[in-house]
C-alpha cells in the first residue's frame, strides 16, 4: 500500500477519463423528455409497434397494478412469482410454438442468464457484432469464447470444429441492434448441428417485426420446434411493456431455474408489466398485420435516406442506421434532425465501431405519411450537413 502522503485523490482517473472521452466526441448525458416526447417525432425509441402508450397496455398495466400491487415482493423462486407470470409464459409458449419460457425482469438479464449459464464448462462462439448484453454474457461464463466474423457462417464452424471442449455454443443476435441486419440462422443452425453445439439467439429486435404475426425470426426460419435452439426476447421493444424472457426446450428451461444466478437473485418482474405484455401478445394474435406495417415503414425510411446519398442498410426489422462515420457528425446530425422535429438515436463508440457513428432511426407501425415528410426535411438537412461540411 503506498504511504499516506503519496495516495492521490480517488476520483481524478474519472475526471480525467470524462474529459478525454469529451475531447473525443464521446460524451452522453441524460435527457428527460417530457409524455408528448418534446413534440418530436419518434424515430429513435424500440417501441417498434407503437404500442408503449396504447390505451390497451395501460389499462391492463394499471388492473394488474390495483390486484397485485406495485412490485413482485421477491424473486421468482420465493414471493416473485404470480398466477400473470405463469400466464405469460404459457402465451408466449403458444405464440412462439416454444416448448417453454422464462421470464425475467429485463432482457439483459435473460441474455445473461441463457449464455452464461448454457455457455458454462462449453465453448462460447459469439458474433462480433452482437450485443453488450451477450458480450457481458461471454464473459461472466467464464468459457473460453471465440469471436467470429460478423455472419461468417463458414468461421463459426471451424470454430466448432477445432475446439477441445466437448460442448459448445453459438449465439447471435437475430437482427443486429445497430447495423439492422438478419443473422443467417438457418445456416447457423445447420452448423450447430454438424457440430453438436446449441445455438442461442437474441430475438430482441425481432419479435414483434419478424415472422407473418411476429413470432419473430427463428420462427420465420423455420426452427421454433428444434430442441437445440434457444431463444431470448425482450418484453420491452415491440410489446410495449418491461422485461424479458428466455425461450427453450424444458431442460433449458429447468437449468436456468435451477443454476441462472440472474434469474435466481434477481427480483421477479413487476405485475403491471407482466400484464401489458400480455395485452401485447394478444393484440399482435388478434391483429396480425402489425409486423409487416412496421417493416414496410423502415423500407420506406431506407429508400428515403438513399434517395437522399444517404448511407444506409436494406433493413431486415425496425432498425435503420444512416452511417455518418466520426462521432462528431453524428452528433450534428441528431441535433439537426431534432430542429426539424424528429428524435433520432445518435450511436457513437463503444455501441458502434469506431468510424461507425451513425444516426439509428427505428420505424413504427403507427408512423403517418405526415411523420415521413417531416422525416424526410430533416434528413434533407442532414444530408446537406454532410455536402457542406
Amino acid at each position: 500500500m503506498p504511504a499516506m502522503e503519496q495516495i492521490s485523490d480517488p476520483l481524478a482517473r474519472f475526471r480525467a477519463a470524462a474529459g478525454l472521452r469529451e475531447a473525443a466526441g464521446l460524451k452522453r448525458a441524460l435527457r428527460a423528455r417530457t409524455p408528448d416526447d418534446d413534440g418530436l417525432i419518434d424515430l429513435a425509441s424500440n417501441d417498434y409497434l407503437g404500442l408503449a402508450r396504447d390505451g390497451r397496455l395501460v389499462e391492463a398495466a394499471a388492473a394488474a397494478t390495483r390486484t397485485w400491487g406495485t412490485g413482485s415482493t421477491g424473486s421468482r423462486l420465493v414471493t416473485g412469482s404470480t398466477a400473470l407470470h405463469a400466464e405469460l409464459e404459457a402465451r408466449l409458449c403458444a405464440f412462439t410454438r416454444a416448448a417453454g419460457a422464462l421470464v425475467f425482469s429485463s432482457g439483459y438479464l435473460a441474455n445473461l442468464a441463457a449464455v452464461a449459464t448454457l455457455g458454462r464448462d462449453a465453448l462460447v462462439v459469439s458474433d462480433a457484432g452482437n450485443h453488450a448484453s451477450i458480450v457481458d454474457a461471454c464473459r461472466l461464463s467464464r468459457s473460453r469464447v471465440v469471436v467470429t466474423p460478423h455472419k461468417d457462417v463458414a468461421a463459426v464452424e471451424k470454430a466448432l470444429a477445432d475446439r477441445d471442449e466437448e460442448h459448445a455454443i453459438v449465439v447471435t443476435d437475430a437482427v443486429f441492434s445497430v447495423d439492422g441486419d438478419l443473422a443467417p440462422l438457418e445456416d447457423l443452425h445447420a452448423a450447430a448441428v454438424r457440430q453438436g453445439a446449441l445455438l442461442v439467439v437474441d430475438e430482441a429486435h425481432s419479435i414483434g417485426v419478424i415472422g407473418p404475426s411476429g413470432q419473430g425470426a427463428v420462427y420465420a426460419a423455420g426452427l421454433a420446434a428444434e430442441p437445440d435452439v434457444v431463444r431470448t426476447i425482450t418484453l420491452s421493444k415491440s410489446l410495449g411493456s418491461q422485461g424479458g424472457a428466455v425461450l427453450g426446450a424444458p431442460e433449458v428451461i429447468e437449468t436456468l431455474i435451477d443454476t441462472g444466478r440472474s434469474f435466481i437473485f434477481d427480483t421477479g418482474l413487476a405485475p403491471g408489466s407482466v400484464a401489458a405484455a400480455l395485452s401485447a401478445v394478444d393484440i399482435l394474435h388478434n391483429q396480425p398485420e402489425l409486423p409487416g406495417r412496421v417493416r414496410t415503414r423502415a423500407r420506406e425510411l431506407a429508400s428515403m435516406a438513399r434517395e437522399l446519398g444517404l448511407e444506409t442498410v436494406d433493413p431486415a426489422g425496425a432498425v435503420v442506421p444512416i452511417l455518418l462515420g466520426p462521432p462528431e457528425t453524428a452528433l450534428r446530425a441528431a441535433l439537426i434532425c431534432a430542429e426539424r422535429g424528429v428524435r433520432a438515436g445518435c450511436f457513437r463508440p463503444p455501441s458502434v465501431p469506431t468510424g461507425r457513428s451513425c444516426l439509428r432511426l427505428t420505424a413504427r407501425a403507427n408512423l403517418s405519411s405526415d411523420d415521413l415528410t417531416v422525416t424526410r426535411g430533416a434528413l434533407t438537412a442532414v444530408a446537406e450537413m454532410k455536402v457542406t461540411k
